[in-house]
């Protein structure tokens, strides 16, 4: 289907949405030798999000689970307000200072860009099999966390985080 190289996008081909929300990656820019992390930074692993998910309250029983979990440690880690989220932003508080942005994500066959202002998705750096990795979305209408593993090809928002 499709080749295993780190490619970037931006949402609708438009350049202003770099600037707010930043660029859409696939999963491969992780691996990619080029570094995606400043040196001394990385992408975080599922099992870094899942210690950042317990810390801000999950239960640990639930965070190797799939699909929403929690009750509002994704509120904790979006940006508060509506500058970017669309109403209602249920639950963003931001109290982790993970300010995650809405940036929605780019289709990995035609470049088709969606959910922006709605969901904010992140790759992390752990594969599940050779065509999946793990990855985070945050929901203007929830505070949970989703986690789920999602073809490598996909547009999404990457997180440095200091080593």
């Amino acid at each position: 289907c499709c080749e295993e190289v780190g490619k970037y996008g931006v949402y609708d081909n438009d350049p202003s949405n770099a600037n707010v929300y930043g660029k859409l990656y696939n999963w491969y820019v992780v691996d990619d030798e080029r570094l995606i992390c400043p040196e001394g930074w990385h992408v975080p692993s599922d099992l870094e999000y899942q210690e950042l998910e317990i810390y801000l309250g999950m239960d640990p029983d639930e965070a190797n689970n799939t699909g929403w979990r929690g009750t509002d440690e994704g509120g904790k880690m979006k940006e508060s307000g509506y500058e970017h989220w669309l109403y209602p932003n249920i639950g963003a508080t931001n109290e982790s200072g993970f300010t995650v942005l809405p940036g929605g994500y780019r289709y990995y066959t035609d470049g088709f860009s969606d959910n922006l202002g709605s969901y904010g998705y992140f790759w992390s750096s752990m594969e599940l099999g050779s065509t999946n990795a793990w990855a985070r979305y945050l929901y203007y209408n929830n505070s949970e966390v989703y986690r789920n593993a999602v073809i490598k090809q996909f547009g999404f928002s990457i997180r440095c985080v200091a080593e």
